[in-house]
């Protein structure tokens, strides 16, 4: 399977070449980009996404009012509404794709991730939720996959989470990605799992220990969002905390990462307009069944005063401003 790769800004084309996926973005790009990004910006003009209304996909397209969006260069996902800003630093974002996918997103994006090369660990996974995905296909790997294609040096070599007393916790779920085959075998790469206790991320319904995760109960009520009409999108941006020693809980084996909180950026798109809603919950090593979701749910300002990172930069700068500043539970069901 092959991708293309596109260079966008503000809807002008400028560059385009074809790379097999997952494409590897390295964030530290030559000056001549930003020098063509300059004298593109003037004689362009854009949308908030792209004429995304049909709920498939799309790049979207950076305005030039926009001051805070992600800077488009060889990768045109960078200014998908689901993206938070770009890190700077030894970062690469991973944009997983799949050829099947076209009837679903137009860019064919399965789901996308910030990974630190020099942590060794993904910031986040931020993916689409709309009426298309939806399919048969459910934990289709019996097992986890290292992704080849990160620099060498980049990740861990050993999968850490054999034996730890850590799930394999998924950021973006096999559970989202049961329309194709090669979409939930995607979401197996070690570049989409965080360590998460099995009280967290799981549930048991026998024995006598039984009860329902945190993060698991948020994410069937994800599932739940999902919009059903063809023109509405459910935007998502969910990870774990690695940026503070303060935010995490340790380091398997003196190496892999350990978040203590992990958070959910919410946005939805539908014939209304635009209403967001983040959660940040602290990974316990017990039991949430009866835990209020709405205990945990936050603007998304005050999520990214939590996180450090700039959730939907990509949104209008006037929409943005107005819709992370607000949030209201009932409106989302909680």
């Amino acid at each position: 399977m092959r991708s293309g790769v596109v260079a966008y800004t503000s809807g002008c084309t400028f560059l385009f070449f074809a790379h097999p996926y997952p494409y590897i973005m390295n964030k530290l790009k030559l000056l001549f980009y930003f020098l063509v990004l300059a004298l593109a910006f003037p004689a362009c003009s854009g949308s908030d996404d792209d004429d995304n209304d049909d709920g498939g996909g799309g790049g979207g397209q950076v305005l030039p009012s926009n001051v805070n969006a992600n800077i488009p260069t060889d990768e045109r996902a960078v200014t998908r509404l689901e993206f938070p800003k770009l890190k700077d630093g030894n970062n690469v974002v991973l944009v997983y794709r799949v050829s099947d996918n076209s009837s679903y997103d137009r860019d064919r994006v399965n789901y996308s991730v910030e990974w630190d090369c020099d942590k060794k660990s993904q910031r986040w996974s931020c993916y689409q939720m709309h009426s298309g995905y939806t399919g048969e296909y459910s934990r289709v790997v019996d097992g986890y996959l290292f992704d080849r294609q990160l620099p060498s040096g980049a990740y861990w070599t050993t999968d850490y989470f054999y034996g730890s007393g850590y799930d394999h916790g998924h950021i973006c779920p096999n559970a989202d990605r049961k329309y194709s085959y090669d979409a939930n075998y995607q979401t197996f790469y070690l570049t989409n799992m965080q360590p998460q206790y099995r009280k967290f991320n799981g549930f048991s319904t026998t024995g006598s220990d039984q009860g329902r995760g945190l993060w698991v109960r948020l994410e069937e009520r994800l599932r739940g969002w999902t919009p059903t009409a063809a023109t509405d999108t459910l935007y998502v941006c969910k990870g774990g905390t690695i940026d503070r020693e303060s935010d995490i809980i340790g380091r398997i084996q003196g190496k892999l990462i350990v978040p203590r909180y992990f958070f959910v950026a919410c946005l939805m798109k539908n014939s209304q307009g635009y209403k967001a809603i983040g959660f940040y919950m602290e990974q316990k090593n017990e039991w949430a069944t009866n835990a209020n979701l709405a205990d945990y749910a936050m603007t998304i300002d005050e999520l990214e005063k939590k996180t450090g990172i700039d959730f939907f930069c990509n949104l209008p700068d006037d929409i943005e401003n107005d819709r992370e500043s607000t949030m209201s539970p009932r409106a989302w069901g909680l």
